[in-house]
């Protein structure tokens, strides 16, 4: 944080510690109080452990989906937990609720659609997915949900938390999904992930609504991790076709907390129809007094929620725009042009090739100089430890079915039934002037 922010924090610290004081002289009890030396003590400590973590807030760090939250973010968080509001009910939290409001309206602007929508903040994709699921077998109880082999784990998961069949489509070499694999009879609601957690692919939204809305099956549109990136549909950067029709799907998930500059966490869910709530309908004997309004538990699979992470993503949308070329969209162009650098460096790299060309802002890779796919995968996990050992860079991995590398690369010999692959998240702006520095690190550790 600059030392702007750190003034700007500063003076709203001081403006909320009026307000509490406003209600009265009162003084901590005894019991929660804890001593000068045994405070330096702990969090002496603490500071250790912490170094321990990978150092995500640095370009160095393309890893895992860990991107840092703003500075005023996280600053906006903190005040908000100063008072811990609780955004279930109006009583836990007015303001709070009301910026949630306020914010998941946005998003539902953002999204397409306008003014007529169910939604809420959760605190995780995983959740707002949850919730989505729930409403398609809710909306289709006797139907199947389907989605593609690529798509979150977390879907197959969630149909068995609910008890519902899930079925994996199968995806050909252009990435478009064998709908001739499928009976949709038996399919209430079709997932389609714009952004896979994997490597970052944007299914095909345009082909498979068609096909959806002729057999009466629901669209639900898993934008997780690449939700934000519809700041650039008309860009030109991006193909945009899919992200220009979300709003004809029934339900949408985001998480603020990966693209959107969050803490943890903080998903979304939204709904085309308001009439869904039906489904949420349920009463509580103590809870819902203070307002007639909407409170939000009644929308919710959740109860107590963080108001905070409401407050921050509330803050953060004042502050940065969801437009292409104002507040999110040039961040999220620096993302897509670092992964791009990548992919055009390791084109001229001896050492590494690139699996396939990123859509957003993940890249897959592997040490070039192998014969086989088992080669390939000690390889690759040689230079992901080697980086971890160092310190000098941090990469994930990534497996594949041997089939599917062997499609784009058949000039591996296939031993294995899987290939594990070196994979980079270029999620902070930063990475765009760093990929040279990360290729020579990762060449030199080959």
């Amino acid at each position: 944080m600059d030392e702007n922010s750190q003034k700007a924090l500063g003076r709203a610290l001081e403006q909320l510690s009026e307000w509490k004081s406003s209600f009265g002289d009162w003084e901590q009890d005894p019991s929660l109080s804890v001593s000068e030396e045994k405070e330096r003590e702990v969090f002496t400590r603490l500071v250790q452990r912490l170094k321990c973590n990978f150092p995500f807030h640095h370009p160095v760090y393309a890893g895992q989906m860990l991107k840092p939250p703003h500075p005023l973010t996280w600053a906006a968080y903190a005040m908000a937990m100063s008072i811990n509001p609780n955004n279930h009910a109006l009583d836990g939290g007015p303001p709070s609720s009301e910026m949630e409001k306020e914010a998941v309206a946005e998003l539902a602007q953002f999204f397409g659609y306008g003014e007529e929508f169910l939604g809420h903040l959760t605190a995780s994709g995983t959740i707002a997915n949850l919730e989505a699921l729930w409403v398609a077998r809710e909306s289709h109880p006797d139907k199947k949900i389907a989605f593609s082999e690529n798509s979150h784990y977390t879907h197959q998961r969630m149909c068995g938390v609910l008890r519902v069949e899930g079925v994996k489509v199968p995806v050909k070499n252009d990435g478009s999904f064998d709908l001739e694999a499928v009976n949709p009879e038996e399919i209430g609601t079709m997932v389609v992930t714009l952004g896979t957690t994997g490597l970052g692919e944007v299914e095909p939204l345009d082909d498979i609504l068609p096909w959806a809305k002729m057999h009466g099956i629901r669209i639900h549109i898993d934008a997780a991790y690449g939700g934000f990136f519809r700041t650039l549909k008309d860009s030109g950067i991006i193909d945009g076709t899919s992200w220009k029709r979300m709003e004809e799907a029934d339900s949408i998930v985001v998480d603020p907390h990966k693209h959107g500059l969050q803490p943890y966490g903080c998903g979304c869910v939204l709904f085309k129809n308001p009439a869904v709530g039906k489904f949420y309908k349920h009463d509580s004997p103590y809870t819902y007094f203070t307002s007639e309004d909407l409170h939000l538990g009644e929308i919710s699979l959740e109860c107590s929620r963080a108001g905070a992470a409401a407050v921050a993503l509330w803050a953060t949308l004042q502050m940065f725009p969801l437009k292409e070329n104002e507040g999110f969209g040039p961040i999220l162009k620096k993302c897509l042009q670092a992964a791009r650098n990548m992919h055009d460096l390791i084109g001229s790299s001896q050492k590494l090739k690139a699996f396939k060309k990123p859509e957003l802002d993940i890249l897959g890779y592997f040490p070039a100089q192998a014969e086989t796919t088992s080669e390939i995968s000690e390889k690759s996990k040689a230079v992901f430890d080697a980086g971890m050992r160092e310190q000098s860079f941090y990469l994930s991995l990534y497996r594949i079915p041997a089939n599917t590398f062997n499609r784009l690369h058949p000039e591996y010999k296939v031993d294995t039934e899987q290939v594990t692959i070196l994979r980079s998240v270029f999620m902070k702006p930063e990475q765009k002037a760093f990929t040279k520095q990360l290729l020579q690190r990762i060449e030199k550790a080959i």
